[in-house]
């Protein structure tokens, strides 16, 4: 196990229904793999020491998939949390992924948050990553493409009593990121990928093409 300062804890939010999608997008394909896999795996490698999945609508197939995938296996360190509320919010997974993660290793450490629907390559998360492991007196980092915010945010374990509060009356994530404004930094990447949103068929295929697919 890596040092307690430098644990780093990823939430991949998978509960929601994808109903503009039309058809699950935590399954759909990207590069060969389903879209959940491949974001384990992505963050798994991009120095993540554990993943904690947040599941809610159609889990049970989602949690076959995962725990059949041999890939997602030989990784490690790899597990789901069910979120029953999930249709009430964004926030209800957040939470439910925070009560889901390692707990005893420190609060120097670091907690990634991605959506599935949002792919990201190893590399771009590992970027993102060191730029937060290298700033001093930080504890929120953003990481930018053209000025414009994107993901995974990657948050200080320190402030998990915040985080775990949040709700949809109070803007979420945002409520925290302005209490702490002065210690966010926003790190400018140049990744477009950070940018990428799959909400719909359009932009599916769209990030696919980016992204050098097919």
């Amino acid at each position: 196990m890596p040092k307690a300062s430098a644990f780093t804890s990823a939430i991949l939010l998978a509960a929601g229904v994808s109903r503009r999608m039309g058809q699950l997008k935590a399954l759909l394909d990207w590069h060969g793999r389903s879209l959940i896999i491949h974001q384990i795996v992505a963050l798994r490698e991009a120095g993540a020491d554990e993943v904690v999945v947040v599941l809610g609508h159609r889990s049970d197939e989602l949690q076959a998939r995962i725990g059949a995938n041999r890939e997602v296996y030989e990784l490690g360190s790899v597990r789901w949390v069910i979120n029953s509320d999930y249709a009430l919010g964004k926030t209800t997974s957040i939470r439910a992924g925070l009560n889901g993660v390692m707990p005893g290793v420190g609060a120097n450490g670091a907690i990634m948050m991605l959506n599935v629907d949002q792919p990201r390559s190893a590399g771009v998360i590992r970027q993102a990553l060191d730029a937060h492991r290298s700033a001093s007196g930080k504890l929120i980092t953003i990481p930018t493409c053209d000025g414009k915010g994107g993901h995974p945010i990657i948050v200080s374990r320190s402030l998990c009593h915040e985080l775990i509060a949040i709700d949809e009356q109070t803007q979420g994530m945002r409520a925290v990121t302005e209490r702490h404004r002065e210690a966010t930094q926003r790190v400018e990447l140049g990744a477009p990928e950070l940018l990428w949103d799959v909400n719909t068929p359009e932009q599916y295929q769209a990030a696919l093409r980016a992204s050098g697919a097919g």
